[in-house]
């Protein structure tokens, strides 16, 4: 892969010079493995200092490895409690430096807990705000659902200085569309899970031709905080959502 700043530029897996960490080297020799091609677009966006949070559009279980090598950097990728049950993929998450959510109602505050411990050593976090929704109905290439609140929670909440968030679009041009394996299997390692409860199957999308599209980074100052801190701190949660959502729906449609 080649490290430049650039409009445009083609990703392979391979890479020289110094050894890369583990969740690095996994991502880019899945990339290579799978024979995906893959451009990055606004690299130039990428903060260089600040302490990062990305937040991305989802559409499938190779999601996590393209971001890692569209950044160049380790992500400690928020995954769903299941993920942490299933034999292998329970392997296969520890090695990509994932973290499973708690289940039920302890979800969110093991989210809030362990993103906090990761952006305070200086880790990058990401998260996928559409859930699993987009990974089981299986949306068009480039259509957005709704997001998820959490992260901007926790961006707001925080005690980390100098935090941004990093909107990114992955915009799928050619896939392969296949099935993983029965909802009914997930729904043994989770019962809670709604998305689980119906008939049909888990979706497995192979991309062939793939675009990730950085956003332009939001940093989450004082101004932000103070608004949280005070009464109007769900309309500023909603208002740095939309922001995030809007900046991704608008990649996506180029």
């Amino acid at each position: 892969m080649k490290h430049k700043h650039s409009d445009h530029i083609s990703v392979s897996g391979k890479t020289a010079g110094m050894k890369q960490p583990i969740p690095l080297q996994l991502s880019r020799s899945l990339l290579d493995a799978a024979g995906i091609s893959v451009s990055l677009h606004n690299l130039e966006r990428i903060p260089a200092k600040n302490k990062l949070l990305i937040v991305s559009n989802h559409r499938s279980l190779l999601d996590a490895p393209l971001l890692m090598t569209a950044i160049g950097r380790p992500v400690r990728f928020a995954c769903h409690y299941y993920m942490s049950q299933v034999p292998l993929l329970q392997q296969a998450i520890a090695l990509m430096g994932a973290f499973p959510l708690e289940a039920d109602q302890r979800r969110q505050a093991s989210f809030f807990r362990q993103s906090a411990r990761f952006l305070q050593a200086n880790q990058v976090v990401g998260v996928f705000p559409e859930g699993a929704d987009p990974m089981v109905k299986v949306n068009a290439p480039r259509q957005l659902s709704p997001f998820y609140r959490g992260f901007a929670h926790l961006a707001l909440r925080v005690p980390v200085d100098g935090l941004a968030i990093l909107p990114i679009a992955i915009a799928s041009r050619e896939e392969k569309r296949g099935k993983l394996a029965p909802l009914a299997l997930f729904r043994r390692f989770d019962p809670s899970e709604a998305l689980f409860q119906r008939d049909g199957w888990h979706s497995a999308i192979l991309y062939r031709h793939v675009d990730v599209l950085f956003g332009h980074p939001l940093l989450i100052d004082e101004s932000w905080r103070s608004r949280y801190r005070g009464s109007g701190g769900a309309a500023a949660a909603r208002e740095l959502t939309q922001a995030c959502w809007s900046q991704i729906a608008e990649l996506l449609a180029r």
